[in-house]
């Protein structure tokens, strides 16, 4: 028995404690694999009214806990156990800060009287996370608890989001504490939280923004993640409905404004990148999602007005004007600024008009393939199936979680987005094996939505197992696995490169043919489908949509269907 087991009610241990300080913070739900020396600390922050979501693998809870963050704009929180556990756990927190996510990895650690001696899972923790934490706080005695876990909490949400990382030696989750003590310390703590300072962006550089803007000839509003993390939607429908201007979303921006809006240029992407005079870019950074913001896909002479909340973003990319700072509180400003002198361009304007007219011919020549039911199962044919059952749930729209290589990019064209924040991919780092985590995080922070998950079976495999997870919490998610043999598709190597001693191995892309992955999920008590035809997938999504329980759909695809798949592809 361990000292925490000997508390008395006078006093608390550092398992009690840590649970109080996160339930002080307001923190509701909790995502991880417990063991020694956190298993603890688990079931104290149940007793204190936390949910805490027990998943098979450090990896897709780290997911979880990234998306949970993304979907609720407050810290999602990691426990693992030390070692090998923060190991697992650095997908998680290097996912949630290369998106840009709040995020709090929590990992206990070896006892630090036996440091540097080869203890049990030893680890320098803090060392191994550096490269993924914002902020790192190591609790090295009980009474430094609150600080600790108040500073990680305040800095995973402030300035641009992203992870931090808790460290909780075994020796101090085994010290006690007197209960007064205890509660002095959280009180003083919380009053010595940082309150983040937001700074206001200078009028002089607000009507800047709307100069540039009502001059264009061609002007374009893109928003991305920060702004869906923003909750800026309101604020865009204004700025975009009052001006007219065109806009486009990143992958994860779609839902902000409604993927059918009449100045919506998603299905001329091309044109309307490569074309635009100036570029109100909101909460999306020029990386490769959009094309670092050169030549050739933008013009060599585009205007970016950039908007985001850190400097150094801004600084990086050099944009014609930087606005540094809350992208709803941003757009709001510039929207008034315009509205004491309005403009706007009208759907005869030649930019609106070009941009729709290519829009109608693009959508024109997707339907046109979508129409046609192809069996074997190509990716459209099922897609365009499963596109109209999640429009038919109408609202609250389900959230749609995407991963995989061809699923994914078909995907992105075809399933349409009519709400914010409803639709969780690959993101920024097209990160494969997140599929699973971010279903569980979707229903646990968004319960009023149903989930509906559309996988690669390459990127469902990284964390199938999870699907037990979905059934234990009975969570209302729908898995739908696109079957077709493989990474991109079985085995497509030319017979020229079928050589040397192991030619007779499968291809490095392929998987088991035919796999029955919705057996999987009944192994756990759910219910699994195995599809093959229109009638077949509609009838097990018209099932599983009305049941709203855990459901695995094996979709079979035929194997030669897909390509390569790497860098977003655009042919619109």
């Amino acid at each position: 028995m361990s000292n925490s087991d000997h508390q008395t009610p006078s006093t608390l241990d550092g398992n009690t404690f840590v649970a109080m300080c996160l339930a002080r913070a307001d923190v509701d739900r909790m995502f991880g694999v417990v063991g020694i020396p956190v298993t603890s600390l688990a079931n104290r922050a149940v007793g204190l009214g936390i949910r805490f979501i027990a998943f098979h693998n450090e990896q897709s809870a780290g997911y979880a806990a990234s998306a949970y963050g993304y979907l609720t704009g407050r810290p999602g929180i990691l426990l693992t156990v030390s070692g090998p556990g923060c190991v697992h756990g650095l997908a998680g927190l290097s996912n949630a800060t290369v998106n840009t996510w709040p995020m709090v990895l929590i990992s206990g650690s070896c006892d630090q009287k036996d440091s540097g001696r080869g203890d049990f899972q030893e680890l320098d923790q803090i060392e191994a996370v550096k490269p993924f934490s914002k902020y790192s706080a190591k609790a090295t005695d009980i009474t430094k608890i609150p600080n600790c876990v108040f500073s990680v909490l305040d800095w995973a949400g402030s300035g641009r989001p992203g992870g931090c990382y808790l460290d909780l030696p075994t020796d101090v989750l085994h010290q006690t504490i007197n209960d007064t003590e205890a509660q002095k310390l959280i009180n003083d703590a919380e009053n010595c939280r940082n309150k983040e300072i937001i700074t206001k962006v200078k009028h002089s550089e607000i009507e800047k923004a709307a100069a540039l803007l009502r001059k264009a000839e061609r002007p374009l509003i893109v928003f991305g993640k920060g702004a869906a993390i923003s909750r800026a939607e309101n604020a865009l429908k204004n700025l975009v409905e009052s001006t007219g201007i065109p806009f486009l979303p990143t992958p994860m921006g779609k839902g902000l404004l409604p993927d059918n809006h009449e100045l919506a240029a998603t299905a001329a992407r091309s044109l309307a990148i490569g074309k635009c005079d100036v570029a109100l870019v909101v909460g999306a950074r020029l990386n490769w999602l959009l094309h670092f913001g050169e030549p050739p896909k933008w013009s060599k002479d585009v205007k970016f007005i950039l908007v985001d909340v850190d400097k150094e973003e801004i600084e990086i990319r050099k944009p014609c004007l930087g606005l540094v700072g809350d992208a709803t509180k941003v757009v709001e400003m510039i929207h008034k600024e315009i509205k004491d002198d309005p403009f706007c361009l009208g759907k005869s304007h030649p930019w609106v008009e070009a941009l729709t007219k290519k829009s109608k011919e693009n959508v024109s020549k997707m339907e046109a393939q979508l129409a046609k039911d192809v069996v074997p199962f190509n990716f459209m044919t099922p897609m365009r199936i499963i596109r109209d059952a999640i429009l038919q749930l109408g609202s609250p729209a389900p959230i749609v979680v995407s991963e995989g290589a061809n699923t994914m990019d078909v995907g992105r064209s075809v399933l349409v987005q009519m709400e914010p924040r409803t639709r969780l991919d690959a993101g920024t780092w097209g990160t494969m094996g997140v599929g699973l985590g971010y279903c569980i995080a979707a229903a646990v922070a968004s319960p009023e939505r149903f989930v509906v998950a559309v996988e690669g079976d390459s990127g469902f495999g990284f964390s199938a197992m999870e699907v037990e997870t979905l059934v234990r919490y009975q969570l209302p998610v729908v898995v739908i696995v696109f079957n077709n043999g493989g990474v991109y598709g079985g085995d497509r190597r030319n017979p020229e490169e079928i050589t040397g001693p192991y030619k007779e191995d499968p291809a490095p892309t392929s998987f088991v043919p035919g796999a029955s992955y919705h057996l999987l999920i009944e192994a756990f008590g759910g219910k699994g489908y195995l599809v093959g035809t229109p009638d077949e997938l509609k009838s097990a999504l018209a099932e599983s949509f009305s049941a709203r329980k855990p459901a695995v759909i094996n979709v079979t695809v035929d194997p030669y269907a897909g390509a390569e798949s790497g860098r977003m592809q655009h042919k619109n």
